[in-house]
């Protein structure tokens, strides 16, 4: 069997060499593919295809796709959580450097003198004064969101010299062993506004989090705070966070998404979404993101998906069944009664739910015919099957 791919944007060569020639074809022409690979092109208006088993998104987010319209249909969404950690940690750091040492306005500055000789060394010197900053050692460094980026800017800025606390209610066992010891653990996230000089965010946009950064959590921070947003730019309410820059409550906003308003202010860094844009995370997303999609499709196993539970299952036979369907009583014993039927015992298998949905990977001693494979699709509740 050859397995389609389309793919969309463009994509590191070295997750697409990730694809053996012999079982893929890869192409962004391809119709009806049994799997997308993409960046970030928005797919909300798209027709899927019925041969369309899951959507692979080379980084993090995936608010370009439409989820949940995909779960219904069985389709798992795949992500590449921490691929892309890295290149936004630096970018973070590198941005408090910038601001404090006032590198863009001094660097603006230097390119628009014209004068030689003994002049120029002048209108340096003068430009020196202006452009004095602060350091960051002791400064004290807010991280809101304490997945793979937040734990590694805050460990990085523990580092550095600097105070840090960080607020995660989810925080996983892994990135808590992977924090500095020296980071202080908040409360809550007006604790870490009330005590921070800089505040970094790093959470999806989901109600929880829309506009968590507001006027009234704006009034409470210190004056002159430096906030940084390289998450979502829906984390931060803008009109609220641009009159702050006016009154100087904000001295800086540093943010990788850039409108009209906030790009004319002063006070405001604002950079061409270069979050992940570096080739090394370019190339790490999207190497995870194909080896999860041939995971899935050869093997009927599961990681990192956004909309569906984690499965794998070491394979006891050349055949197995991968089956997504919805999380109702009675769905396993349906599957397993029309395996029954037809005489086709069962070796191993596993079934993993996740609210409204489930994934059950079956290895049977012998194939699946067609008619027992049409029985299952007919379940009720039954979103996909098929035999790998």
């Amino acid at each position: 069997m050859t397995y389609k791919i389309q793919k969309i944007n463009n994509l590191s060569s070295k997750g697409l060499d990730r694809f053996p020639t012999d079982l893929y074809e890869l192409g962004s022409e391809i119709s009806n593919p049994d799997a997308i690979m993409l960046r970030s092109q928005k797919l909300h208006e798209m027709e899927f295809g019925s041969n369309l088993q899951a959507i692979g998104r080379a980084g993090a987010g995936v608010n370009n796709i439409p989820v949940d319209r995909l779960t219904q249909l069985g389709v798992p969404v795949f992500n590449a959580p921490g691929a892309n950690a890295n290149a936004v940690k630096e970018l973070v750091l590198g941005s408090m450097f910038l601001v404090e040492r006032n590198l863009h306005k001094a660097t603006n500055y230097m390119q628009s003198l014209t004068a030689t000789g003994d002049e120029l060394e002048r209108e340096v010197e003068d430009g020196k004064k202006r452009f004095v900053g602060r350091e960051l050692t002791d400064k004290t460094l807010g991280v809101i969101g304490l997945g793979a980026i937040g734990v590694g800017v805050a460990s990085a800025a523990a580092s550095l010299g600097m105070k840090v606390i960080g607020y995660d209610p989810a925080i996983t066992v892994e990135n808590a062993w992977k924090l500095s010891a020296t980071v202080s653990k908040a409360n809550s996230v007006d604790e870490v506004l009330a005590r921070c000089d800089f505040l970094t965010v790093h959470v999806p946009l989901i109600d929880a989090t829309r506009h968590m950064i507001n006027a009234q959590r704006l009034q409470t921070m210190k004056d002159g705070v430096v906030i940084l947003n390289f998450a979502r730019a829906g984390v931060v309410d803008e009109p609220a966070l641009l009159e702050a820059l006016n009154s100087g409550k904000v001295k800086n906003y540093i943010c990788d998404f850039p409108t009209t308003e906030n790009i004319a202010h002063e006070n405001a860094v604002c950079l061409p979404h270069l979050g992940a844009s570096t080739a090394e995370a370019e190339e790490n997303c999207a190497v995870m993101v194909a080896d999860q999609l041939r995971e899935f499709l050869e093997h009927g196993v599961i990681k990192n998906s956004v909309n569906f539970p984690p499965v794998e299952l070491s394979r006891k036979s050349d055949f197995r069944l991968a089956l997504i369907h919805k999380n109702v009583p009675d769905m396993v014993g349906q599957i397993s009664h029309q395996l029954g039927q037809s005489s086709i015992n069962i070796l191993h298998m596993i079934n993993e739910s996740r609210a409204d949905v489930a994934c059950t990977l079956i290895d049977t001693e012998a194939a699946v015919d067609e008619a027992t494979m049409a029985a299952i699709r007919d379940i009720d509740g039954l979103l996909k099957a098929r035999q790998i």
